[in-house]
């Protein structure tokens, strides 16, 4: 049985049970449903970005490898998207700005598939998928049958959403996007952004130069998979940005609608004295080019990784009395 440290960009984990390639919608409902009446450990696999599988494992792997997409031409209000949960979700959004579709252009470059975005609520440079998902189609483990969760009931939060707060109950089988037609991106929201792109905050620009700048800040943070560059084996952004009632002086901050304040955790982290590059031994440190990416040097196990993740997190607490929130799903 092949290793799932060959179905992961962190590239660790150990080889399960068994191992379904699910191509179809009623292929990943059968093999959902056949695990779950024979009560078997179940783990569903998408492309593997944002998740830390253990070294050793003894559970069955779905792999949703379902793929295409369709767009209705009887809603006149700009696309109405239905894309398998198996897409690339980067090929999504490349396809979207090539035929003006807007409002996931800053999500360019991100890896892993459109069916996992609604679990984490996927986002980044002041854009998230919640904004333009219109229903989510998913199975209902408990009740056997196929659910349609339109936007106000997946609980989107930061980062967050009904799925993520209910893992073994739902199983995404496609995702529905609304995006407006147009060739400018939605407004600039994110400061790095707007600042690669010689615009102010609020900004419209063409989204080919939007999803070209996400690219290239993607590019140097290491943030865009590519197998000869160590730099990329991670899961990207491995902690959240906490949430405090008061920022440390200095750190970047943005105030947030209860009054609390979201704060870099990149920042935390450099400021605790663990720079890009620092690791507890040679096989897993952060990476050489952003301090919030733990990286698989080529001999990391899932332990190596943990391991330098619970150092970081005790050492952001001891000096700022803050606790990380690590972002991976952690199979063990």
């Amino acid at each position: 049985m092949a290793s799932l440290a060959d179905f992961t960009t962190l590239h660790v984990g150990g080889s399960p049970r068994s191992f379904t390639s699910a191509t179809s919608q009623s292929d990943i409902i059968n093999a959902v449903t056949n695990a779950d009446n024979e009560n078997r450990s179940l783990l569903i696999l998408g492309g593997g970005s944002n998740i830390i599988v253990a070294d050793h494992i003894d559970l069955d792997v779905i792999h949703i490898a379902s793929s295409g997409f369709t767009n209705d031409p009887s809603v006149c209000a700009g696309a109405w998207v239905t894309v398998e949960a198996g897409h690339s979700w980067d090929d999504l959004v490349a396809y979207a700005v090539a035929h003006e579709w807007t409002g996931i252009e800053a999500l360019s470059g991100i890896p892993g598939t459109v069916g996992a975005t609604p679990i984490q609520n996927v986002g980044a440079y002041g854009q998230q998928v919640s904004d333009t998902i219109a229903q989510v189609r998913a199975w209902n483990r408990q009740t056997q049958q196929v659910d349609t969760l339109f936007t106000e009931t997946c609980e989107f939060s930061y980062r967050s959403s009904v799925f993520k707060e209910h893992p073994d109950r739902w199983v995404i089988l496609s995702v529905t996007f609304q995006l407006k037609f147009g060739t400018l991106s939605a407004p600039i929201q994110f400061d790095e952004l707007a600042r690669e792109l010689g615009v102010e905050l609020g900004a419209r620009v063409a989204m080919t130069d939007v999803r070209e700048a996400v690219l290239a800040l993607r590019q140097r943070k290491g943030m865009l998979v590519n197998p000869a560059d160590h730099d990329t084996w991670s899961t990207g952004s491995c902690f959240l940005n906490p949430r405090v009632d008061a920022a440390p002086v200095g750190a970047p901050a943005w105030e947030q609608p209860d009054g609390r304040f979201k704060v870099s955790a990149a920042w935390l982290i450099e400021n605790s004295g663990f720079a890009k590059g620092f690791g507890v031994n040679d096989r897993a440190t952060l990476s050489n080019k952003h301090t919030l990416a733990i990286t698989n040097r080529g001999g990391a196990t899932a332990a190596d990784i943990i391991e330098l993740a619970d150092v970081i997190r005790a050492g952001v607490s001891d000096t700022f009395g803050i606790e990380l929130e690590f972002e991976p799903q952690i199979v063990r």
